[in-house]
């Protein structure tokens, strides 16, 4: 019997961290990036964080509630201007950050302590593999990157790293494990490389290839599990609840809304990526703008905006005709659009590659393992 899954009904009214973007502008220019106003330096005026604080608090005093400052680059705003945004959310809130590391120095890692702040790198494995992450020149940027890991790792300060992976071909998956954990990192996260924004790049790929790709991923994983492995082990919490028969116990009971706040204070709700987009039906993708309607409001009134109402009808359809489903609740919002230009369909490149062959390969793996030992 199928299982009738139950989560992932509707957008939740409370989220559990919102997207900062404090400037638009990055210092590089890497090949996958979706970003559309990189090369401009439009900063985010102090009023929008002292907005989204005010808007967020009540949130962030009933449990954990993370700040996620993204870009652009957020290091590109300055430590004198990030550190003014940071101020109006006082301590109730975890800060982290997602960086390429280049401009990391010691003075901004005292930053990073002095803030508690949690920092993510970006960095896609040893230098032959980091030939997208290139400056506005188009000069490498992997020693740069690698410069600013060796400041994290000098002042003690832990970090994860995410990764894109636009190759999963034999060999790549252990070459990025063992890299990574050289690198010192607690926790890696892979992207298979996405199409979506400004990348128009195919990301479609051999499914066994793909599948392999995972499993090969978890071999290596297994044989020096120092790591925390993202996306491995939220598969292996999936597969043991499966077995234990509560997995509909693990999807949230409605989605995460996802705010993502623009150097504008405009809102665009479950994607970042959909952020400065905009469409022939939609406009562009907000729900609003903090300097004019407090963040609560906007979010209680999230499942009135148009292309929203498209995007939970897909939720829908993939909870009836997807066997997935239940592992991970249904395809993003901005690869539906950026793949096929609506919301409503089910399938993506992008679900295929980092949901149903990444459940593949683990399982793959596991069989593969047990057979071994018997």
């Amino acid at each position: 019997m199928a299982i009738a899954w139950s989560g992932m009904r509707g957008i939740s009214a409370e989220p559990g961290y919102v997207v900062m973007q404090p400037t638009t502008l990055c210092n590089l220019a890497c090949g996958y990036c979706y970003l559309p106003l990189r090369r401009e330096n439009r900063k985010m005026p102090v009023a929008v964080a002292e907005a989204v604080a005010a808007g967020v608090a009540d949130f962030a005093r009933t449990g954990r509630f993370s700040v996620v400052w993204h870009g652009g680059e957020p290091l590109a705003a300055g430590r004198d201007h990030l550190a003014a945004l940071f101020a109006p959310f006082g301590t109730g809130v975890e800060h982290h950050v997602q960086t390429n590391a280049t401009l990391i120095d010691d003075a901004w890692c005292e930053f990073f302590i002095e803030h508690d702040v949690r920092v993510s790198v970006s960095v896609d494995g040893p230098r032959s593999r980091n030939d997208d992450r290139v400056d506005r020149a188009g000069k490498p940027a992997y020693d740069l990157i690698v410069r600013g890991i060796e400041r994290l790792r000098a002042h003690g300060i832990p970090f994860s790293t995410l990764c894109v992976v636009g190759d999963p071909g034999p060999g790549v998956a252990t070459e990025l494990y063992d890299f990574f954990l050289g690198l010192g990192c607690e926790v890696l996260g892979i992207n298979l490389e996405e199409l979506e924004g400004v990348n128009t790049r195919l990301n479609r790929h051999d499914p066994a290839a793909v599948s392999a790709f995972w499993a090969e991923l978890v071999t290596a994983w297994r044989r020096d599990p120092r790591i925390h492995l993202r996306e491995v082990e939220w598969t292996l919490r999936y597969a043991a609840a499966v077995l234990d028969g509560n997995a509909d116990d693990l999807l949230p009971r409605r989605l995460d809304p996802i705010p993502t706040i623009a150097h504008d204070g405009s809102v665009v709700l479950l994607s970042p990526e959909l952020a400065g987009f905009h469409d022939p039906r939609y406009g562009d993708f907000t729900s609003g703008n903090v300097l004019t309607t407090p963040l609560p409001e906007i979010l209680a009134g999230a499942a009135g905006t148009p292309w929203i109402r498209e995007f939970l009808a897909g939720i829908e359809a993939c909870r009836s005709s997807c066997p997935y489903f239940g592992f991970c609740g249904g395809a993003h919002a901005a690869n539906r659009y950026f793949e096929h230009g609506r919301f409503d369909v089910t399938e993506t490149n992008h679900c295929h590659n980092s949901k149903i062959r990444l459940l593949e390969g683990v399982l793959d793996h596991a069989r593969d393992h047990e057979a071994t030992a018997v």
